[in-house]
């Protein structure tokens, strides 16, 4: 059975990897730059490929995108599973395009161990968000990176700044590590909670707390409306133990009915009043560049650690180093460092 499913996640890549080939880089570029989704999708499937010959255009699709200087919004989405991402998200969404704004959303569905499929389904979640003539919505596996953030979510954020998206919005799988991996992407991160869940305790982790630009409780109607308000309350407390932001910035406590869609004016207005904020203080600017610092370092390690596991000369020696290993007679540790000087030679 495993055998059938990996055999069937290699015939699903292959069959990827054909199509990109039939497309060149430039007429992916430049359906890209005048907007056109088919060539974006077509672009994000590129450099979310694994195959070692779609490097090179991965890479020069990029650097050609990078060159169209577009702003946007780069809003970070994350929370518990269940707290009600995809909803949020497709509520806002359809919020903002009806102002007439250009919307991309990069969701990271959590992954299969063994067919490598996702398992949630975005698009099938943001039935409404997907048929919006001024949407993107973009699901990408998030493999076996760490925290449920994919791996080339930095890139796909250019691609969509290059097809001239305004803001971008990126919904994680909110487990482990994605609050930190999600926040050194962003310009704005902004915390789901849920009332009447043991969420409050959760929030008031410091870690948590000082990451959030805001925190929304969502699904503030019916008979929940009393415990949002009780949630907001202590939430709004939890705030008031910490200093303000390096920025300045205060972070705000907001409750918001995703279903009957209320409380998106005031989510909209307080983004408003951050962005304005961050560019007349110069803190967008010195984030940004903080964020191509983060993405610079962690292609930095991709390569060297492909660079390492490929090179022909350590095949033999990583091999019999991990059968070592397993029988215990060497140390992990002072096989890596070993095996690392030989690479360095």
């Amino acid at each position: 059975m495993l055998a059938i499913e990996k055999n069937r996640a290699s015939q699903i890549q292959n069959i990827k990897s054909k199509r990109i080939e039939k497309v060149s880089v430039d007429e992916l570029f430049d359906g890209i730059s005048k907007g056109q989704y088919p060539e974006l999708a077509k672009g994000i499937t590129l450099i979310e490929s694994t195959r070692p010959e779609d490097f090179e255009m991965a890479n020069l699709l990029l650097t050609k995108c990078l060159s169209i200087q577009n702003s946007s919004l780069r809003i970070g989405i994350t929370g518990v599973p269940g707290v009600g991402k995809s909803t949020f998200i497709e509520s806002f969404g359809s919020y903002l395009t009806k102002m007439g704004k250009k919307v991309a959303v990069l969701a990271v569905d959590p992954t299969s161990s063994i067919s490598k499929g996702s398992i949630l389904g975005d698009k099938t979640r943001m039935e409404a968000l997907v048929k919006d003539p001024n949407a993107f919505v973009r699901p990408s596996p998030a493999g076996d990176s760490l925290g449920g953030v994919s791996r080339k979510t930095r890139e796909s954020i250019v691609l969509c700044e290059a097809a001239g998206f305004e803001i971008i919005l990126i919904e994680t799988v909110g487990v482990g590590q994605s609050e930190t991996l999600v926040h050194s992407m962003v310009d704005f991160f902004l915390l789901l909670k849920l009332a009447g869940a043991g969420d409050e305790l959760q929030g008031i982790k410091r870690g948590i707390i000082e990451m959030a630009d805001a925190i929304i409780i969502n699904k503030a109607d019916g008979d929940n409306v009393k415990k949002a308000k009780l949630a907001k309350t202590e939430f709004a407390r939890a705030l008031h133990l910490y200093p303000p932001k390096e920025n300045g910035w205060i972070p705000t406590v907001l409750m918001v009915s995703s279903i009957e869609s209320s409380g998106l004016n005031d989510v909209w207005s307080l983004l408003k009043k951050f962005f304005e904020e961050s560019e007349g203080n110069g803190h967008l600017s010195k984030n940004r560049f903080e964020q191509n610092r983060k993405w610079f370092e962690q292609n930095l390690e991709n390569e060297l650690k492909f660079r390492f596991f490929k090179n022909p000369h350590l095949q033999k020696d990583i091999a019999e180093t991990l059968l070592k290993i397993e029988k215990n007679e060497v140390s992990p540790f002072h096989s890596a460092k070993l095996l690392v000087k030989k690479f360095l030679k």
